[in-house]
């Protein structure tokens, strides 16, 4: 017998294997001796329940599995056909190892540094405040998810399997919760290192990596692409290029206009970091002081529709850290992040409004780029309202919604410091009115979320790309250049590391099956 079932269970119980086997065992009817083999294949916490508690999906048998065969997955290809793919970060490196699997060579070319090196320039920036525009928060091998918690959590179901991203992770040394957990994150201290073993199985079976290397054309004839040429000179040639290259690389996205290329703008969505004292969330949303010791730091989703422009939570931080993630000078861009235990005492959240092409209409000239003109604006803004330096401006949560400069700030985790500043004056008056009409309505729904002990912090500007490189839906082609593969968040088809993933694998399954 198999049976699959859901029940609720105390933090306690899912912590004691006995205790829990004999849960299910009296579920499903049976003696706890009867069970031969038991899984839990979904786990989430149900804080609609006094006391706070978990849900999970059990699977149980009282027949052992029979043994799975292993099958060797990926193939040697280094005498293979060549495939280019610019940008290591989930989109090409899911892409590169789906290209393996199906007999072709990817060529990875990344602009930034191996994710060993890489921390030392993130280390830069927050004590010299010096930005390598080519490795840094965003760019550089594992791309910006590897500095942001590693957040896996996506609703890009339809357009593959998760599970098989998922099965990637825990190959190359994710826990294996995340094959369980409803929000499941590596953290950033472990995907440095599974990203470094998945480059170790890329080499391993005859895949390259150039680092260091920037693309900055593409070598065409006629409308089909025949390759690559880096800021070295150096010409780099293939036939099929996979273009992954990340939400905030704005010289391709520059390149493609001066050469017209098709792009478009693409709708995305700016605002600020908020950052409470985790303690506060934990007591808010498990509605009790004395909640369990063994329930994880909590997280929260919050949306809400002022007039037909949405404000939301992105990327939520618990036990974080906020960091900075301009990726050139003059810039000043703030981020989240968590390590694995999330055992920070802050949490932090970016709130974020949408921004529509109509809100760009003084950068009109800029045609398919006006987004990007306008984030670039306001991420200038905040970089001279912070005396051109990384110390963020900020503000507390109640005077930015009475209007009040702030004398003081609450305590921060942000790397480079922070400085009060009246973030009405310097933000976007339609993103400042939208964000005071979200906050209030978060109030409403967390009771004790409007806080003097919660600062905001600004500029949250990198959620997506704010262009997009349009390709065909069946060939995943670009619309103009034959053999361009335009994939990922930099693309504009994801949003995210897991369906960045996806793409990449849908990208290269196109290919193999083209070729």
């Amino acid at each position: 017998m198999v049976k699959e079932i859901e029940i609720n269970v105390m933090p306690e119980e899912l912590e004691n294997i006995d205790s829990l086997k004999e849960i299910v065992a009296k579920n499903v009817g049976i003696a706890k001796g009867e069970i031969e083999e038991f899984d839990i294949v979904k786990r989430s916490i149900d804080a609609r329940r006094h006391p706070v508690n978990y849900r999970i999906k059990v699977v149980v048998s009282t027949e052992k599995y029979p043994e799975k065969e292993e099958v060797e997955r990926y193939k040697d290809v280094r005498n293979a056909k060549p495939v280019i793919v610019v940008g290591a970060g989930p989109a090409g490196l899911f892409a590169a190892l789906k290209l393996i699997e199906k007999g072709l060579r990817p060529i990875i070319i990344e602009r930034g540094k191996p994710v060993s090196e890489r921390k030392k320039d993130i280390a830069l920036i927050a004590t010299e405040q010096v930005i390598n525009p080519d490795s840094n928060w965003c760019f550089g091998e594992g791309g910006a998810g590897t500095f942001s918690d590693g957040k896996l959590y996506t609703r890009s179901n339809k357009r593959g399997n998760v599970k098989d991203v998922l099965d990637v992770f825990v190959e190359h040394g994710a826990d294996k919760d995340i094959m369980i957990d409803a929000h499941a994150h590596i953290g950033t201290d472990r995907l440095s290192a599974v990203i470094k073993n998945i480059r170790n199985t890329i080499e391993t079976y005859g895949g390259e990596y150039h680092f260091d290397t920037r693309v900055v054309d593409f070598i065409l004839e006629g409308d089909k692409i025949k390759g690559v040429i880096t800021k070295n000179g150096d010409r780099i040639e293939a036939d099929k290029v996979i273009l992954a290259t990340g939400h905030s690389a704005r010289d391709i996205y520059t390149l493609f206009k001066s050469k017209n290329w098709g792009i478009e703008t693409k709708p995305f969505a700016m605002g600020v970091r908020i950052e409470h004292p985790q303690e506060l969330i934990n007591q808010i949303q498990y509605h009790n002081p004395r909640y369990s010791p063994l329930l994880p730091p909590a997280t929260y989703t919050l949306a809400h529709n002022v007039g037909n422009r949405g404000v939301f939570s992105f990327c939520m931080c618990p036990g974080g850290i906020i960091v900075p993630a301009a990726t050139d000078d003059n810039q000043l861009v703030v981020n989240g992040m968590s390590n694995s235990s999330r055992n920070s005492p802050y949490a932090n959240s970016g709130i974020v409004v949408n921004v529509n092409p109509e809100d760009a209409i003084e950068f009109n000239q800029f045609e398919e780029l006006s987004l990007m003109k306008f984030q670039e604006s306001v991420e200038r803004n905040m970089f001279e309202a912070a005396g051109k330096t990384q110390v963020a401006p900020a503000q507390r949560l109640t005077d930015f919604m009475r209007g009040k400069a702030s004398s003081s700030l609450a305590p921060t985790s942000y790397l480079c410091g922070v400085m009060p500043t009246d973030m009405n004056r310097i933000l976007p008056r339609f993103i400042a009115s939208t964000l005071k009409k979200g906050f209030e309505n978060f109030g409403n729904k967390m009771r004790g979320f409007l806080t003097a002990e919660a600062n905001i912090i600004g500029v949250e500007s990198r959620t997506s790309s704010p262009v997009r490189i349009p390709r065909d839906k069946e060939s995943y082609e670009h619309v103009q250049i034959s053999g361009l593969y335009p994939c990922g968040e930099g693309a504009g088809y994801a949003g995210g590391i897991t369906s960045s993933a996806i793409d990449g694998i849908n990208v290269a399954e196109t290919i193999a099956q083209n070729m």
